[in-house]
């Protein structure tokens, strides 16, 4: 059994090799070794996975092999499905010789005589997600609707939920924190490459949510909403993390989400309370600006302008929301009336206007002058207009 854990804990190391440059070195002959210790872990996976605790055994040998905080986190699954990592991990490698190579694709999709190939269903799932990323097009900059996301950012999403499905199938009975997250969920999704992440774990939960209202039945169901809200809570858990979800989402697609996550739209609303805590005004230009250079902490006038605008085009529930957030605010400020002492009472008066001609005229609209701005009464716009 010594010897058997010996072996599984090369496993994090076989990988490693296979991603670097020191396959420049590899024959034919190397590359079948290598291939045969994948099929050696498969076969592993195959005679142990109905046996709890050796299960578990190798499952802990084989993260004791693996350097902290080095690559995904591995567990028992990964066994199972190693020769599909390493091939994909060679086949991504340019410093594969050409021979290896040519060994390599033989090997996958063409087996030796009298033996299985190693995962069809796994080898031909993983062929067409990576055609599908190469046909599906590039992020367009054109403005679309926020919330339906491209069919890249989709795909990812739907690529991302698999694979938290599979860490969770993989181990049912690993540790989790105090709110019942699995401890690997930080690992695999701090490892995502940022901004990008946002996009698709917004698209991730939006898509989940729907199938949630669609009362999706089933096992299957259950587990992915577990995961969504699992997901969910690990953004909710880092104040840094919220802001740059927020700052890098539009503002439909947050007030989308938060129609569906109330713990979205507390946390979000907290955040534009926050933003605007930093504007002051400007007596000379006659409106709100940044206390400094805008940082990852604060948005413009216009922004915030805009966000709580797609608030009150929101559902009641997120329109009363937002509109309490801001009288709260208000209050706190002194609750004055006039214009250009209270950035919440701006947003108050200006979500509150129904003629375009008197969003024109207001105080802090971009259409007046300064000297303008001037003439008008201290005792409100709608009266000077009468």
């Amino acid at each position: 059994m010594e010897t058997l854990g010996w072996q599984v804990e090369q496993l994090p190391g076989l990988l490693a090799v296979s991603r670097s440059g020191l396959v420049r070195a590899w024959d034919p002959p190397t590359l079948d070794r290598a291939l045969q210790w994948g099929r050696y872990f498969q076969h592993l996976h195959g005679r142990f996975r109905a046996q709890p605790r050796l299960e578990a055994a190798l499952g802990q040998r084989l993260r004791r092999g693996q350097q902290q905080g080095r690559g995904p986190p591995l567990g028992f699954g990964h066994l199972g499905r190693c020769p599909e990592l390493l091939g994909l991990a060679l086949l991504g490698n340019r410093a594969l010789p050409p021979a290896a190579c040519h060994r390599l694709l033989r090997s996958l999709l063409l087996p030796p005589e009298g033996q299985a190939p190693p995962g069809p269903c796994s080898l031909g799932l993983l062929a067409r997600r990576r055609a599908a990323a190469r046909l599906l097009p590039p992020p367009s900059s054109a403005a679309g609707s926020p919330e339906e996301p491209e069919p890249r950012v989709r795909t990812e999403a739907q690529l991302l939920l698999s694979r938290l499905q599979e860490e969770e199938e993989e181990g049912p009975g690993s540790p989790r924190a105090a709110g019942g997250q699995p401890l690997w969920l930080p690992r695999l999704l701090e490892q995502l490459p940022r901004p990008r992440v946002y996009r698709v774990l917004a698209a991730l939960l939006l898509e989940q949510a729907r199938d949630s209202a669609a009362a999706e039945e089933g096992d299957s169901g259950a587990e992915r909403r577990e995961l969504a809200g699992a997901v969910l809570s690990w953004m909710l858990g880092d104040p840094g993390r919220v802001s740059a979800f927020c700052r890098f989402l539009p503002g439909s697609l947050l007030v989308a989400l938060a129609a569906r996550y109330p713990q979205l739209s507390t946390a979000y609303l907290h955040l534009l309370t926050g933003w605007g805590s930093c504007l002051r005004y400007d007596p000379l230009r006659g409106q709100w600006t940044s206390s400094r250079c805008l940082g990852e902490d604060e948005v413009s006038w216009e922004e915030l302008r805009a966000r709580f605008g797609c608030f009150m085009r929101g559902p009641a529930p997120l329109r009363e929301a937002a509109l309490d957030a801001l009288k709260n605010q208000k209050a706190q400020d002194g609750d004055f009336e006039v214009c250009g002492l209270s950035v919440w009472t701006d947003l108050l008066k200006l979500k509150g206007l129904k003629s375009k001609k008197l969003e024109q005229l207001f105080f802090f609209s971009p259409y007046l002058t300064s000297k303008a701005k001037k003439c008008i009464p201290p005792f409100g716009v709608k009266k000077a207009i009468l």
